[in-house]
């Protein structure tokens, strides 16, 4: 939670980070499409004092990395530029691959697997919005994803119970539940899957959502539209949480999809402030992996 506490305080005080990276640069390698990710990382980059260069992988203009070149030999090469690397792409195997060849810190800025740097901001509004994250119930409605695998893994590393809720035809990785739950059983926190919402939701702090439809899937949009209609997060959904429950969503939202306006624009949801939260946890992030700040 070091990460955590940190960016509360730069959220607090956004002079206790300004400039403490300066002379630093960082790339950022993106190979899927970026809206806050892209944003939040070059802003913070920027009032970090440091040097942001965004990279894409794919054609063209990309790096020669999306024409063949190896992952080694790029990590090799980035090492000797830069300070560190941010890459959101999607296969695991990539940053994986970085982070083993390589010489400085690989951000994982969003695989097909993980989501760690939305977990954190995720956290981050947890803490904020609900007193704390100890002994808190998150509530995760939809799919099993790349973001319900980071909650798995985040939420008993914070003193949190989880459920993930999802369609018996599209759970989580089992792999991650498995280790979500010896991380649970150390902690003494639970990990719960259920395909019935109403019942997952009761007593919830949080209910958290995405989209039913990522990069990628569009050609199965039609399916999984029909699979997940009965878990859309509406005002009947959150009634059944409580008025204690926040609702979350880590965007883009397609609205009257998962979430109806009513909930999104509701006065339970921190969805925005989670969004901006993405620039605080990641400032601190960085700080610590390049040593202006101390992890203890």
């Amino acid at each position: 939670m070091r990460v955590v506490e940190l960016a509360a305080q730069i959220k607090a005080d956004p002079s206790l980070a300004a400039g403490s990276l300066a002379g630093k640069s960082i790339a950022m390698i993106f190979a899927k499409q970026s809206t806050r990710t892209r944003i939040s990382f070059e802003v913070g980059i920027h009032q970090l004092g440091a040097q942001a260069l965004a990279l894409s992988s794919g054609g063209g203009t990309g790096m020669q990395m999306g024409r063949g070149e190896s992952i080694h030999d790029t990590a090799k090469v980035l090492s000797r530029y830069i300070d560190a690397i941010v890459i959101r792409t999607y296969g695991q195997a990539q940053v994986d691959g970085l982070a083993e060849h390589g010489s400085v810190p690989v951000i994982n800025a969003l695989t097909d697997l993980y989501h760690p740097c939305q977990g954190l901001a995720d956290l981050l509004t947890i803490h904020e919005h609900c007193g704390g994250t100890k002994g808190k119930k998150l509530v995760w409605v939809g799919a099993g994803n790349n973001v319900a695998h980071t909650l798995l893994l985040a939420g008993p590393r914070a003193g949190m119970d989880v459920v993930c809720c999802v369609p018996e035809s599209l759970p989580p990785n089992a792999f991650v539940v498995e280790r979500a739950r010896r991380d649970a059983a150390a902690a003494g926190t639970t990990i719960e899957l259920s395909s019935d919402p109403v019942a997952a939701v009761a007593g919830a702090n949080v209910i958290y959502a995405d989209t039913w439809v990522s990069m990628g899937e569009e050609e199965e949009a039609k399916r999984l539209l029909q699979l997940l209609a009965p878990y859309q997060v509406n005002d009947a959904l959150m009634a059944a949480a409580g008025e204690q429950a926040r609702f979350m969503h880590c965007l883009p939202a397609h609205r009257n999809e998962e979430v109806t306006d009513s909930v999104m624009d509701g006065p339970q949801s921190v969805v925005f402030d989670q969004a901006e939260n993405r620039l605080h946890a990641q400032k601190a992030l960085l700080m610590l992996l390049l040593g202006a700040r101390s992890w203890t």
